[in-house]
């Protein structure tokens, strides 16, 4: 079955079904019409775009419609489309995305002609409205690409490309022997090279490819052979650690009686570094030779690569310069000779002061972003994968997140999906600091559920302060929170000088001192 073209779905509004009849307004007023039956709603919606431009109000419109889906939601991230469409140069090409979403890198691309793919049809329409209101030339379509290749046959300049995840119902039986399989037929559990193999089968030869993929696909021994075949026809350019779990991998087509290169970049950097890094491989072929990367694993992840050739010399003195530059300050604390009236969270609870939330035991694979229990305890972003889920429970800035290993912090940023073994505590902030509560909760040591028995926590005593002295303790909890932090990124630091200190010397590459 082919792929639902969505300029066919409402016959007369699109006229050659990439230029909307009547301008973007027109496109507009038209959508509008047909996702909203209210006719004030109507009107008022025109008379926004008369006034703002309606690539404008649409886009105010779509910005609403992700908060209230967030959970389902999951763009690609504005700092992750920009560094691809840098690095491929895509602004003013032809431009294809597969896997499209409601258009988030296509957007970002600035192509003369946009084209894309996605397997849910409400999402497409919105992608391809969204597309044809910036003037672009537009051509979406609904439809499986793995399955139902909406644009067989023909090749983009550039293919930019963030897919589903740990996908294993991708295809593998029926696309047995399909011409996309140039490097080899990607095994079951491996989605993500079939959608290399795809992107590069859509871009021109010399054509260039961007595409986010999960960490593990670098290193997983299933891949190796299509991994080996890639880096033998030059077709891998970089593997690129963005974050922890999360690599961009950049190919480009081979032309004709093209030359493999002799190198390929892996490394782990910033997005504000990458193309510095990307721009000196291009000029001077810095990185790792193809040829030794060639081995019985064929493993590209840019971690191992920076263990293997690490200088232990230079490695104690960068640990050194930092472990010196790490601070450890205690907050200045004194005795109060009494003993504050407490209350407990139960009574918080019923008093509507704070709210209590679990999140589900169990998750299955996908691609969503997730906190684990481990994030909790690094204080950083979420590193867990997990397929969309009704029962999900979203933490917003200013909640409390606690983990049964008793780490606790206060979330800020943007809203996170908690993953098992955590719980989420609001607080109404007009009546309980969110620092104060998370310092009780840490210093109680007390989990908050089991794997046997559903513990909240609600007996814990919760000193009675006013808003204003909470927020005192809340910042004295802080600054212990972060002196905390300190010591153990001093003891990892110093475990890692003692190693390589060992290292340095016995290799010689120090001697000691006077």
């Amino acid at each position: 079955m082919e792929g639902r073209g969505v300029d066919g779905d409402h016959p007369g509004d699109y006229g050659d079904g990439r230029t909307p009849v009547g301008g973007a307004a027109g496109v507009f007023v038209r959508a509008t019409a047909a996702l909203a039956d209210d006719a004030e709603l109507r009107t008022f919606l025109a008379e926004a775009a008369a006034l703002d431009g309606a690539a404008t109000v649409f886009e105010q419109l779509c910005e609403r419609y992700f908060e209230a889906h967030s959970r389902r939601v999951s763009p690609t991230a504005p700092a992750y489309a920009r560094l691809m469409v840098s690095l491929t140069g895509a602004k003013g090409t032809t431009v294809l995305d597969p896997a499209c979403g409601f258009g988030s890198l296509l957007l970002a691309s600035g192509a003369v002609r946009a084209q894309g793919q996605d397997s849910d049809l409400t999402t497409a329409r919105i992608a391809a409205l969204r597309l044809r209101l910036t003037g672009a030339d537009t051509e979406v379509h609904a439809g499986d690409s793995l399955r139902e290749d909406a644009f067989a046959g023909q090749q983009a300049d550039v293919v930019l490309c963030d897919p589903p995840f740990n996908a294993r119902a991708w295809g593998h039986e029926e696309l047995v022997g399909d011409a996309r399989w140039v490097y080899g037929l990607p095994p079951r559990g491996e989605s993500e090279l079939a959608w290399v193999q795809h992107c590069l089968a859509h871009a021109k030869p010399g054509g260039t490819v961007a595409i986010l993929m999960p960490g593990a696909a670098a290193g997983r021994r299933s891949g190796k052979r299509i991994r080996a075949n890639l880096l033998r026809a030059g077709a891998l350019r970089a593997v690129l650690t963005l974050a922890p779990g999360a690599d961009l991998w950049l190919l480009t087509r081979p032309g004709p009686g093209a030359r493999p290169p002799a190198t390929v970049l892996l490394a782990e950097s910033t997005v504000d570094a990458v193309e510095e890094l990307w721009r000196e491989h291009v000029e001077t072929g810095a990185g790792e030779r193809i040829i030794d990367l060639l081995d019985d694993d064929v493993d590209l992840t840019p971690a191992q690569r920076r263990t293997a050739r690490e200088d232990p010399g230079q490695a104690f003195l960068a640990a050194q310069r930092l472990f010196g530059s790490v601070s450890l300050d205690l907050p200045p604390l004194e005795p109060t000779g009494e003993e504050p009236a407490h209350t407990t969270v139960g009574e918080l609870v019923k008093a509507g002061a704070l709210e209590i939330h679990h999140a589900p035991a169990r998750t299955a694979g996908g691609d969503e972003p997730v906190l684990t229990p481990d994030d909790v305890l690094a204080g950083g972003p979420p590193t867990g994968r997990a397929a969309p889920d009704d029962a999900a429970v979203i933490a917003e800035a200013g909640d409390v997140i606690a983990s049964v290993t008793g780490a606790v912090m206060v979330h800020s940023g943007p809203p996170v999906r908690l993953g098992p073994a955590l719980s989420l505590y609001r607080v109404d902030p007009a009546r309980l600091d969110a620092e104060f509560f998370a310092g009780c909760l840490r210093a109680a040591d007390f989990p908050v559920h089991s794997a046997s028995t559903r513990i909240d926590a609600r007996r814990l005593k919760v000193p009675r302060y006013p808003l204003a002295e909470q927020r005192a303790y809340g910042a004295a909890f802080t600054a212990l929170a972060e002196f905390d932090r300190a010591l153990r990124q001093t003891a990892e630091i110093g475990r890692d000088l003692v190693r390589l200190g060992f290292a340095a010397l016995a290799e010689g590459r120090l001697r000691p001192g006077a």
